[in-house]
C-alpha cells in the first residue's frame, strides 16, 4: 500500500511538473497577429475641393437722392419688397440763402416786367382795334408780352425748385421723394427721419437712402487656393451648402473666375470665383448667408480600388500586403500603380485585381 501512494504521488509530481512546462512554452510563444483583410472593387472615385464663401445678390442697387436736404418721411424699411418707381423717403430741401435771394429777385422782377408789358400790349390792342397802328406793330407788343409771362413762370419755378426741390409745373418728376430703381427686397435703411442727406456728385458718392436687390437672383462668392485654380473652369458645376440651413443643398454652376490673385487673400495666393445659385422659390435666403461650394476637380468611373490606409509609401514605390492564405494569415509583398484618391480609397492602376483582398489594420492578437 505504501508502495502504491509513492508511486501515485511520484506521478503527480511528474504530471504537475510537465503541465507547468507546457503552459509555459505555450506562454512564451509569440501571439499571432490577425489583421483585416480589405477587397480590391471597383467604384467611381471623385476629387471634391471645398471653398468657403457667402451667398450674396448678384446685384445690389444703393438708391441715393438727386438733391440734398434732410429726411421729412421714411415710407420703407428693410426687408420690404418695392417694385421700380416705388418711393420710399421724402426729401425736404433746405435752401441756399444766396440762391434764395437771387430766385426772390428775379420772380420780383419778373413780375414787374410782365405788368409793364400787359399793359403796353392793353394799350396796343386799343390802338390796333381802332386801326390806328400797323399789324407788325401790335405783334411785336404781343410777342413781348407772351414772353414777359413765359419768363415770370419761369421765375416762379425756378423759386419753388429752391424752396422745396421742385416746381409746380414738374411735380411728376419730384427730386425730392426717392424712388427705387428696380424691383427687389429691401436690404437696408440706413438713414432715419431727420438726417441729412446730400446728392452725389464729382467729389462724393451722396448718401445712401436704401439699398435694394433682387433676391431672387443669387451667386456664391469664395475664393480658391492658386494650387487648385488651374483644375476649375467656368460652367463646370457646384454644390453649395449654407450653414443657416441645415440639410439643404443647393446646384450652382461656376461663372467667374479672377484673372489675378485677390487683393484681400494676405499671404496665400488666392483667386475669387463666382458662381450662380439655383434657390426654390420655398427656401428664403438672407444675403451675406455664409457657405460652403463642393467642387468635383477629378472624376473616374468603374475603377479598382482599395482604402488609402492599406497602401503603403516607400519612396517612390507604392505596394500592399497581399493575402495568400487564411488560416494562418500569410501576405506577400505586392507593388502597385496608384491613380484618384478621393481621401478614403485609392485607384489601383495595376498590380491587382478585383475581388484580391489585401492587409488593413491590426483586429486582435491571437493568444
Amino acid at each position: 500500500m505504501k508502495k502504491f501512494l509513492k508511486i501515485l504521488a511520484l506521478v503527480l509530481v511528474v504530471a504537475l511538473f510537465l503541465g507547468t512546462f507546457v503552459f509555459l512554452y505555450q506562454k512564451s510563444r509569440p501571439a499571432e497577429t490577425v489583421y483585416q483583410t480589405l477587397r480590391a472593387e471597383r467604384r467611381t472615385l471623385e476629387r471634391t475641393t471645398v471653398v468657403t464663401g457667402t451667398v450674396e445678390p448678384r446685384d445690389e442697387v444703393l438708391i441715393k437722392p438727386q438733391i440734398s436736404g434732410i429726411i421729412a418721411e421714411l415710407y420703407k424699411e428693410a426687408g420690404q419688397q418695392v417694385k421700380r418707381g416705388e418711393v420710399i423717403a421724402k426729401v425736404t430741401v433746405i435752401p441756399e440763402m444766396s440762391q434764395l435771394n437771387s430766385s426772390e429777385n428775379r420772380l420780383r422782377l419778373a413780375r414787374l416786367n410782365e405788368q409793364q408789358a400787359h399793359t403796353d400790349y392793353d394799350r396796343m390792342k386799343v390802338l390796333f382795334d381802332d386801326k390806328l397802328v400797323s399789324a407788325e406793330e401790335f405783334e411785336k407788343t404781343r410777342l413781348a408780352y407772351e414772353q414777359a409771362r413765359e419768363e415770370l413762370t419761369a421765375a416762379d419755378d425756378a423759386l419753388q425748385i429752391v424752396r422745396e426741390g421742385v416746381s409746380r409745373s414738374n411735380a411728376d418728376y419730384s427730386t425730392t421723394l426717392i424712388r427705387s430703381t428696380i424691383d427687389g427686397l429691401i436690404l437696408d435703411v440706413p438713414v432715419k427721419v431727420g438726417n441729412s442727406v446730400i446728392m452725389s456728385n464729382t467729389f462724393n458718392d451722396g448718401t445712401t437712402i436704401a439699398s435694394v436687390a433682387d433676391m431672387q437672383d443669387l451667386i456664391f462668392r469664395g475664393t480658391i487656393d492658386e494650387t487648385e485654380v488651374a483644375r476649375i473652369h467656368e460652367g463646370m458645376p457646384m454644390k453649395i451648402t449654407i450653414g443657416a440651413l441645415q440639410g439643404h443643398t443647393f446646384g450652382a454652376r461656376l461663372e467667374y473666375i479672377a484673372p489675378k490673385v485677390s487683393s484681400a487673400s494676405g499671404n496665400a495666393n488666392q483667386f475669387e470665383i463666382k458662381a450662380a445659385v439655383d434657390i426654390p422659390d420655398s427656401v428664403r435666403i438672407r444675403a451675406g448667408y455664409s457657405a460652403n461650394a463642393e467642387i468635383v476637380l477629378e472624376h473616374r468611373e468603374n475603377v479598382l480600388s482599395v482604402p488609402e490606409g492599406a497602401v503603403v509609401y516607400s519612396g517612390d514605390t507604392t505596394f500592399v500586403q497581399l493575402l495568400t492564405a487564411d488560416k494562418p494569415q500569410a501576405f506577400v509583398r505586392r507593388q502597385v500603380t496608384t491613380g484618384l484618391s478621393d481621401g478614403v480609397n485609392i485607384e489601383i492602376k495595376a498590380g491587382l485585381r478585383a475581388g484580391d483582398r489585401v492587409r488593413g489594420n491590426v483586429i486582435a492578437p491571437e493568444n
